[in-house]
């Protein structure tokens, strides 16, 4: 799991590629669609469909005569699952925070109290 998921995040580091996915969650495109609106080659935009491919976040299928690159969304539950576990950890850790903050703040109260008079 881990494992995939570096790749994924790896993947996901390099904006054209975040671009493509964003671009595939509407529609599978082909590589030459997905090439119009970069200023690159075709084979730079394969070379970024590889590493999404290799991170299992994009698959290429074939319709005739096109090889049509299709969202892999299951690898996003994955990403989801695993960036949802260290949010709940988070927020455990402000919920304790907030209690100590809490707790302090009533134990200062009398004190301030007794210097004013």
């Amino acid at each position: 799991m881990t494992d995939q998921l570096s790749k994924v995040f790896a993947a996901l580091s390099d904006p054209t590629r975040r671009d493509i996915i964003a671009r595939l969650t509407v529609d599978d495109a082909t590589v030459g669609q997905l090439a119009e609106p970069y200023d690159v080659s075709m084979q730079a935009v394969s070379k970024h469909l590889k590493v999404l491919e290799d991170a299992g976040l994009v698959s290429r299928g074939r319709v005739a005569q096109t090889r049509p690159v299709h969202l892999e969304a299951q690898v996003f539950d994955l990403m989801t699952k695993w960036i949802e576990r260290y949010r709940r950890q988070a927020e455990e850790r402000y919920q304790r925070l907030d209690a100590v903050l809490a707790q302090l703040n009533d134990t200062e109260k009398p004190h301030r109290r007794g210097n004013a008079s």
